[in-house]
C-alpha cells in the first residue's frame, strides 16, 4: 500500500491511499478518515459506496461527511467505484465500464478479468483497512449514493451479520426492473436474469430484509426517479415491517448538495447503532 497523501481535517487525517489489486488485477485507490480518536483506539468504521462516474474523491470532497464523522469518532472508508487503467475494458458511455462497476463480480468477457468489485468491497479492501489503520472491524455500517446506494442495500443484505446499520441516498432500488441494472448485469453478468436477483435491493428486501436500522432519503426533484424506481424499494420495506425510514425529501435532486444536507442524519444514524 502506498500513501498518496494525508491531510489533517477536522482534528484527525483525511488519507488517500493506493494498492496493487488481487480481486481487480490492477491498482485501484481509496480514501479513508479517520478521526483523532483513532490516535489511541480502534474506531468504528463507516463504509461510503459512490454513485456512476464517481472515484474515491468526489465524495470525499463533496459530500461533508468528515465533520459529523469526526464528531461522531467514526472512520470513514470511500472506495472508487470500478478498477481502472489503461488494460482495463470501458466503454464509450458513462454508465458501463470505468466508473460503473456496480458491485458485482462480472463474468462475462472483456469485463471478468477486472470487474471484481463485489469481492474488493466486501473481502479485500476491508482486510487491507483493518490490517493498516486503527479501525474495528467488529463494527461496521454502510450506505452509499445511487449506484452506490444501491451496492451499500445488497450488500448489506448479503452479509447482515457484518453491519450494525444500512442507508442510501437516491438508491438504484430495482435494478433487475431498470435500464440502470439491465444493461449493466446483462453486459456483466450475462443473459440468464436469475443469477441479477442478488444485486436487487428490493427483490433482497421482499426475500430477507436486514436484521438492523434502515434508513433511505430520495429527493422529490430527483431527475431520475423512472430509473431509480424508490415506491419499490418503499413498498417491500413496508409489506416486510422492516426497521428505518424511508423518507421523500421535497424538492431535491440528485447531486451531492442534496446528500450533503442530509449527511449529518446518515452519519448520526449509523453513529448511533456503531456505539450501541
Amino acid at each position: 500500500m502506498k500513501t498518496v497523501s494525508e491531510t489533517r481535517c477536522f482534528g484527525g487525517i483525511q488519507g488517500v491511499y493506493s494498492h496493487t489489486s488481487e480481486a481487480c488485477a490492477c491498482d485501484m485507490t481509496f480514501a479513508l478518515f479517520l478521526p483523532e480518536e483513532a490516535r489511541s483506539v480502534p474506531v468504528p468504521i463507516l463504509w461510503y459506496l459512490s454513485g456512476l462516474t464517481c472515484t474515491h474523491e468526489n465524495a470525499m470532497t463533496k459530500a461533508g461527511a468528515q465533520a459529523w464523522c469526526a464528531e461522531a469518532g467514526v472512520a470513514l472508508c470511500l472506495p472508487d467505484t470500478s478498477p481502472r487503467g489503461a488494460d482495463v475494458a470501458d466503454d464509450d458511455a458513462f454508465d458501463l465500464g470505468q466508473g460503473a462497476g456496480f458491485y458485482v463480480n462480472a463474468t462475462e468477457a472483456p469485463w471478468a478479468p477486472h470487474y471484481r468489485m463485489w469481492d474488493y468491497v466486501t473481502q479485500e479492501l476491508p482486510a487491507l483497512v483493518g490490517s493498516e489503520f486503527a479501525v474495528d472491524l467488529d463494527r461496521q455500517s454502510i450506505f452509499g449514493h445511487s449506484m452506490g446506494g444501491h451496492g451499500a442495500l445488497t450488500v448489506a443484505m448479503t452479509l447482515p451479520d457484518r453491519f450494525r446499520s444500512v442507508s442510501a441516498f437516491a438508491p438504484i432500488a430495482n435494478p433487475t426492473a431498470s435500464d440502470w441494472g439491465r444493461k449493466q448485469f446483462g453486459a456483466y453478468l450475462g443473459s440468464d436474469e436469475s443469477r441479477w436477483s442478488a444485486h436487487d435491493s428490493t427483490l433482497l428486501m421482499r426475500e430477507s430484509g436486514f436484521p438492523g436500522p434502515v434508513l433511505v432519503d430520495q429527493g422529490t426533484n430527483d431527475q431520475f426517479l423512472d430509473l431509480l424506481k424508490p415506491e419499490t424499494l418503499a413498498e417491500a420495506m413496508a409489506a416486510r415491517r422492516q426497521e428505518g425510514q424511508f423518507r421523500l425529501q421535497k424538492g431535491y435532486d440528485h447531486s451531492y448538495f442534496f446528500m450533503s444536507s442530509f449527511m449529518e442524519d446518515h452519519v448520526a444514524f449509523h453513529a448511533e447503532a456503531l456505539y450501541a
